[in-house]
């Protein structure tokens, strides 16, 4: 059983959609991430913090799900980070209400010492620094490490960016993203310069569009699932990255081939995120729901066609 370090956010989310909204509900990258790797055969495990209102039914939700908690920290007093969302009607665009740091602003990471070895690392978005510092703390070289970041990090603290991109072997980031952080429009360019700058393999989402990944002269185009429902994209990133990651850390093969197979795994969980507000969705997916929907995205993109 693969060995799966997680950090990023764990965190409370009010979000506003076109279909409804929500009060303070379970929300974080780290959150998303986790939920969605503990579908596979692997130990997770979330290095983060939160403040003491954070209830004690969502560790238990975590615990549950086999998630381990150890580098979870609880500041005593503290108040947990807090973002609030409202979503465009075609979902693609949403507008930032609010942004409460709370105790992420001193935010120092804790590796806890059974996962110092752990097989994959998955640094969901987060301060570069903060990630730098969990990398730091590992006592030997995971078999790999997926990074993911955002334009806010680019404009804001692009040389700790730089050094963490030439330390992962992915990384993850949309369209938008990959553009920003090369000059180039072309994704193709675009990810020849960010696989320049460390990262072997290169993953760019395009939210409902699908998403390609990169290695050397070799690309794979997943496409998204089409969903009769789409509720609330809070949280899909992060789940198809959490998908991802839980799957190559579940069958450790880091072949490109193999990157492939974890890019539909992650395409489908993030599928089924969006049907409900936040972590709903995640929280009561089933195995074989999991599976039957896999069977859905082999039967959309697998056929034969003869070339004349």
């Amino acid at each position: 059983m693969g060995k799966l370090l997680i950090v990023g956010t764990v965190a409370f989310d009010a979000i506003e959609t076109p279909f409804g909204k929500t009060d303070k509900i379970l929300g974080g990258a780290a959150t998303f991430i986790a939920l969605a790797a503990s579908n596979y055969n692997v130990k997770p495990a979330i290095v983060s913090v939160v403040g003491e209102d954070f209830p004690p039914a969502y560790l238990e939700l975590l615990a549950n799900k086999s998630v381990d908690i150890q580098g979870l920290e609880v500041v005593t007093g503290g108040k947990t980070f807090f973002w609030s969302g409202k979503y465009q009607h075609d979902l693609n665009k949403r507008d930032t209400l609010i942004t409460e740091l709370n105790v992420l602003a001193d935010f120092k990471p804790r590796v806890p010492q059974e996962f110092k070895n752990a097989d994959v690392v998955m640094l969901g978005n987060l301060h570069p620094g903060i990630q730098m510092q969990v990398l730091d703390q590992l006592e030997s070289r995971p078999k790999l490490v997926v990074l993911d970041t955002m334009n806010y990090w680019m404009e804001h603290t692009w040389d700790a960016l730089i050094d963490v991109i030439g330390r992962v072997d992915v990384i993850t980031i949309n369209d938008e993203e990959a553009r920003q952080l090369t000059g180039e429009y072309s994704l193709v360019k675009a990810a020849r310069k960010i696989s320049a700058m460390g990262p072997e393999f290169v993953l760019i989402k395009k939210g409902e569009n699908g998403a390609l990944l990169f290695h050397d002269k070799l690309i794979f185009f997943a496409p998204a699932l089409p969903l009769e429902d789409v509720f609330d994209p809070t949280g899909a990133g992060d789940t198809f990255a959490g998908g991802f990651a839980g799957y190559l850390a579940d069958t450790e093969n880091i072949s490109f081939e193999n990157l492939k197979n974890a890019v539909i795994h992650g395409a489908n969980l993030a599928s089924f995120c969006v049907e409900r507000f936040g972590t709903e969705r995640l929280q009561d997916l089933m195995p074989l729901e999991i599976e039957t929907r896999l069977q859905e995205f082999k039967n959309l993109t697998q056929f034969d066609f003869e070339i004349q």
